[in-house]
């Protein structure tokens, strides 16, 4: 699914008019039908509502809404928010046709005319839509803080009335919606951490705009979505063998942390590897030979840490690096011999990229197409401070681009920049992966995938996708609180069945 911006939403609208035909006020009509549906749907058939429009286009959809509110009996009143101007053509006509119904309108020229809240209704946000340039002031923040202090179930039409789409609303005055109801994609403001105490849960309508749009547009970004994922996975053939599923060297663990090897060791597998050797410290043979008997091992002489490059790389289709690694000086050594030595794409995580923000100079030694698997603290080490998540995500396109390099940017939402510029938000995944040992079983299902048919930005979409919706499956059994990183792995196998039953 395409991420589209403000821009383009409008210039789809006017695609969808010229080409379906529609006229303005029908497509409105639509858009206020989808958001009467989705009330219907969750259950708000004869509730009371209060609904606040503004005189644009969004407070054209909020007036459309309640003259269907009233048609099903619900006592509806309207605010409408006064600037001084007669509002747009379309805001004119659906105020001419509410007042043929019993819905009473209300006009708001300043604080005196707030009227008090019923605590049972539900609020509809109707005031500004995607359009907004500039912060709310005046009378518009007032109300905005009014309707938030109210203590009211929120529903957001479009958007949050005060969130910009393309940009931080940091310190601005913004409506905190319980629920948004957008309309046929998502917009970047959607998928922004700084933004989910407004935006709520997030609702895509589809208001029937013209498909044919989409084939013309380039959006800021694409949602994994299962359509993208169905297009990259690939069936295993019946006559295949292990030669045909790449062998991985996974560079993992060091005293007191072979716990992160283990668990990259088990999802690399889960996978799909066809073979897998595991580096390992010394201290860590019994804990992996017991733990995952599947796996060979290489030993490092080092007991503790990781000093020595193991031999014949050539023989290994990819190398996954970083989980419980370490970051003592000799590993440091052992790192950059690494990267000298191998030129094929890595998967690049945990304490190998700390290393690589200690250390710039070996930025540029990394493969091309490699993946690194930053949280946001390890991507402000590698990159620096970002002002907001807007400039976050444009440094990790630029790093990327810069690099040669695959970025997984981990999240709720989590942002794949690739080389060339495109970039994805992943769709899968929920807060019970928030626990240590998340991003280690990422670093083994991308290991696998990167070492099997699928090309490196294959790999990273369709492994940061499985991460998710494993986690997804594992909290539909454990619950998020008490699901583990362990049960990642474990419920890879339903992640693929879920992708392959699609097929």
């Amino acid at each position: 699914m395409e991420i589209l911006s403000a821009e383009q939403i409008r210039a789809w609208d006017e695609y969808t008019l010229q080409h379906e035909p529609i006229a303005s006020i029908d497509l409105m009509e639509r858009a206020a039908a989808s958001c009467l549906a989705w009330l219907e749907k969750a259950g708000y058939a004869g509730r009371s509502f209060s609904i606040y429009c503004g005189k644009g286009n969004n407070g054209g959809d909020g007036l459309a809404l309640a003259r269907m509110l009233s048609d099903w009996d619900c006592p509806v009143a309207v605010h409408i928010l006064e600037f001084g101007n007669i509002g747009t053509e379309d805001f004119q006509i659906n105020l001419a046709r509410l007042h043929s119904t019993p819905v009473e309108v209300r006009f708001v020229q300043g604080p005196e005319h707030f009227h008090p809240i019923p605590p049972g209704d539900v609020l509809i946000d109707a005031l500004l839509g995607s359009g907004l340039n500039r912060k709310l002031e005046g009378v518009t923040a007032q109300l905005a803080e009014h309707l938030n202090a109210s203590g009211n179930e929120i529903i957001s039409i479009d958007i949050p009335s005060g969130l910009f789409v393309g940009r931080s609303s940091k310190d601005n005055t913004v409506i905190r919606a319980t629920h948004t109801l957008s309309f046929q994609v998502y917009k970047p403001a959607f998928l922004m951490p700084e933004n989910e105490a407004w935006v709520g849960e997030v609702h895509i309508l589809d208001i029937g705009l013209h498909p044919g749009f989409l084939a013309q547009a380039a959006g800021e970004a694409e949602l994994l979505d299962t359509g993208i994922i169905e297009a990259i996975y690939k069936p295993r053939k019946s006559f295949a063998h292990k030669g045909n599923f790449g062998h991985a060297l996974l560079v993992a663990g060091s005293y007191g942390k072979m716990g992160a090897a283990v668990l990259a060791a088990k999802a690399c597998l889960r996978a799909g590897s066809g073979l897998l050797t595991c580096s390992i410290p010394g201290c860590g043979y019994v804990i992996l030979q017991t733990a995952v008997p599947e796996a060979m091992l290489v030993m490092d002489p080092d007991e503790r840490i990781h000093t020595a490059v193991p031999p014949d790389l050539d023989k290994y289709s990819v190398i996954g690096i970083g989980p419980g690694l370490g970051q003592e000086e000799r590993t440091v050594a052992f790192f950059r011999d690494l990267l000298r030595q191998s030129k094929k794409p890595m998967v690049v995580d945990a304490d190998a990229l700390n290393i690589l923000a200690a250390h710039p100079d070996l930025h540029s030694m990394l493969p091309p197409y490699s993946i690194l698997t930053p949280h946001p603290k390890e991507f402000e080490r590698l990159f620096g401070a970002a002002a907001d998540d807007y400039a976050r995500f444009d440094r990790a396109r630029e790093q990327a681009r810069r690099l040669g390099v695959i970025i997984v940017l981990k999240g709720h939402y989590t942002f794949i920049a690739m080389p060339g510029g495109k970039s994805y938000f992943n769709s899968t995944g929920n807060a019970g992966m928030a626990k240590g040992g998340s991003g280690d079983v990422l670093t083994g299902i991308l290991t696998a995938l990167l070492g099997q048919s699928y090309s490196p930005g294959e790999a990273a979409l369709l492994g940061v996708y499985l991460h998710g919706l494993a986690g997804d499956l594992a909290a539909d059994t454990h619950s998020q609180e008490s699901m583990l990183p362990s049960d990642l792995a474990d419920h890879l196998g339903k992640a693929f069945q879920r992708i392959s039953k699609r097929q």
